[in-house]
């Protein structure tokens, strides 16, 4: 496979693309973090809460992920959450957080073979058969994508709204067979994206266990939806730090570091990708991936590590710190949304696993930093291990008349104990009012329901 060779500040990496068009990456921000004492986040706790998810056999392994939310064309109050469950595929919840609709993952495609699983999910606004709003669905199990239309009279009667549109003999995103397949490498982050200059729409998905982004254009299929992947671009994964040593992310032997949580800047036509060991990455994407930079690091970049392969697993050598890492983000970084407002403001938001922190960037080039935040408990129990979130700033009727952020809640409590008198796993959603987040900063965040509509 042809390669190019592209000098940085991290040294040399190389990248390709998946369609045979060869991006090349500079990385910049590579200098020790200043030092300083980091602000405290502030607690903002959520308004309500979905159903428990639990991931064993009775509970249908259900494994809550990632959550879309979708504004009803007329009516503010008929908008959906579209969540995935991975193994059990997708729940469709109402804003009152009652699950409307389950979608089950697809079948094994034949013995042996991997079922469907599905990781993340985004929205395409108006571009699917008829002007159809669409859901877009990483599948893991089977290294494709799923399409669902999103049916508004039906959201109004309370019916089931999502039909699956997904053209027959979809590709593989980035596996040769279904062997390939079989061994996990496959679709895992998504984002959606709909170029309006072009009114050409796209998925930038990311691979398991590598540092791969393939990017996939929706095409129209006889009344259905199908795809191709038209670019690609390799993240780095190995890294000179300042002091001229090498260092990669801890990883187990054969893993690289992946990236899973993505969003587009719908209107600037911009990437940022959480590589979730590293940080998150900032890639233009009209007309073809572009030149990425970083936009920030986690803590834990450049901490020294040894692999225990009598335990299976990595011993980070945190009194070892050289410094170089961010102060704002915690690895594993995760989740991203943007808070759209008027005149291309508002603000990027990226959850940081290791310490339960929302972390909020200006949505501005440059992304400064602008504060940190926890999901803490009130009506509910608080947010830890957050996968995923999503955030919507237009009028959604009653206490989210002015936005709503939904997040993934990867420890959902109260414990419940199985048969075998163990906690069960147990995961769901928290809807957070949008403007209870902003009014929690000393100095207020942006609340701009009229500012922007992703109809537009």
């Amino acid at each position: 496979m042809k390669r190019k060779l592209c000098p940085g500040l991290f040294g040399t990496l190389q990248a390709r693309s998946l369609a045979g068009t060869l991006a090349c990456l500079t990385v910049l921000a590579a200098a020790p973090a200043a030092a300083g004492t980091r602000t405290a986040p502030v607690p903002v706790p959520a308004a309500l809460e979905t159903p428990a998810l639990f991931d064993d056999d009775a509970g249908g392994n259900a494994d809550g992920d990632d959550p879309a939310i979708w504004a009803h064309p007329r009516e503010a109050g008929a908008g959906l959450v579209i969540a995935t469950k991975k193994d059990a595929g997708l729940s469709v919840y109402d804003l009152s957080g009652r699950e409307r609709q389950a979608v089950a993952a697809p079948p094994a495609p034949g013995p042996g073979d991997a079922p469907g699983r599905f990781n993340n999910v985004d929205l395409l606004y108006g571009a699917g058969p008829g002007g159809a709003d669409l859901a877009v669905v990483s599948d893991r199990g089977h290294d494709r994508l799923r399409i669902y239309t999103i049916d508004p009279h039906a959201a109004l009667r309370g019916a089931p709204p999502l039909r699956d549109v997904t053209a027959a003999g979809v590709p593989f995103l980035f596996s040769a067979d279904q062997s390939e397949v079989n061994e996990e490498a496959t679709a895992y982050g998504l984002a959606t994206w709909l170029d309006r200059s072009t009114n050409r729409m796209y998925a930038m998905v990311s691979r398991n266990d590598h540092t791969s982004v393939a990017m996939a254009e929706l095409v129209s299929a006889g009344g259905r939806v199908g795809y191709r992947v038209v670019d690609g671009i390799d993240l780095p994964h190995t890294f000179t730090l300042p002091d001229g040593t090498a260092w990669r992310p801890c990883g187990e032997p054969g893993e690289l570091p992946q990236v899973e949580g993505m969003v587009v800047d719908r209107e600037r036509g911009v990437l940022y990708a959480a590589q979730e060991d590293v940080g998150i990455w900032r890639v233009p994407v009209r007309g073809g991936f572009g030149t990425a930079r970083i936009v920030d690091r986690v803590r834990e970049y450049g901490v020294p590590w040894t692999y225990d392969a009598a335990a299976d697993e990595c011993v980070v050598h945190r009194d070892d710190d050289p410094g170089y890492g961010g102060r704002h983000l915690s690895a594993d970084a995760e989740g991203l949304t943007i808070y759209y407002a008027e005149d291309r403001e508002g603000y990027l938001l990226a959850s940081g696993q290791g310490d339960d922190t929302f972390t909020v960037y200006d949505r501005e080039p440059g992304n400064a930093f602008v504060g940190a935040f926890t999901v803490a408990g009130g009506r509910t129990d608080g947010v830890q291990e957050s996968d995923g979130a999503d955030v919507l700033n237009v009028d959604l009727g009653g206490r989210f008349d002015e936005g709503l952020l939904v997040v993934h809640d990867g420890r959902n409590t109260p414990e419940v104990i199985g048969p075998d008198g163990e906690p069960r796993a147990n995961t769901n959603f928290k809807y957070v009012p949008w403007d209870a987040v902003a009014g929690a900063f000393p100095d207020e965040l942006t609340v701009d329901p009229g500012g922007w509509d992703p109809r537009d």
